[in-house]
């Protein structure tokens, strides 16, 4: 049985020859990963967010609301109208759209109409926090893209809910084109937000 090399020098003392032990070498050491590494991930998700909301933008405001208006005699759905709308018109809109259009505008609502607001904030989100590094300018950037997102959402429900009711009163409409109005000024500002984003990010790399 070979010996230890304690018991290698308890017995033949400074003559004892004991071999040399080496550490391991460190386990596939490429998969360390740098700040490079993470910046470039971070890059590619923020890039595919972005090109989602652009996706989710054409389909649900360019695409499936402008065919709605094929079950509506021609009129906007309501949340086309970047200005708002009037009690009169919603009256006009509900009389051309059945029960069953009003169902598919309620399911458009329930799918892209959600997805869009939420998918877009998170990327914006991601946007300006990996081109902004003071907290503070962060924050500033960050409310509009999260106020978006609230508005949106809560514009389905009123605009749901107008249309739901047989005859919606004054306030019920100005609730439902209030926040629809807000919805659009809010995407808007975000879009700026995430320009004046990508501009910091660029003035923060050319520095030393």
């Amino acid at each position: 049985m070979a010996k230890t090399p304690a018991q290698r020098i308890k017995k033949h003392g400074a003559k004892a020859v004991v071999p040399e032990h080496t550490l391991p070498p460190v386990i596939n050491p490429t998969t360390r990963r740098s700040p490079e590494k993470a910046q470039s991930n971070s890059k590619l998700i923020v890039i595919a967010g972005v090109v989602a909301s652009l996706f989710l933008f054409w389909y649900l405001h360019l695409l499936t609301l402008n065919q709605m208006t094929q079950l509506s005699g021609g009129l906007a759905m309501p949340d086309s109208l970047i200005g708002g709308f009037s009690q009169d018109y919603v009256a006009q809109l509900r009389a051309a759209m059945d029960e069953s259009a009003r169902g598919q505008l309620n399911y458009v609502h329930k799918t892209a109409g959600t997805l869009f607001p939420l998918i877009f904030g998170f990327s914006w989100l991601l946007l300006i926090g990996t081109n902004v590094a003071r907290k503070s300018w962060r924050w500033a950037l960050w409310a509009a893209p999260l106020l978006f997102a609230v508005a949106h959402l809560w514009s389905n429900v009123a605009i749901d809910s107008m249309l739901a009711t047989e005859t919606p009163d004054a306030g019920q409409v100005a609730l439902a084109s209030g926040v629809t109005i807000a919805s659009w000024v809010l995407f808007l500002i975000s879009l700026l937000c995430g320009v004046a984003a990508v501009f910091l990010g660029r003035k923060n790399a050319k520095q030393p």
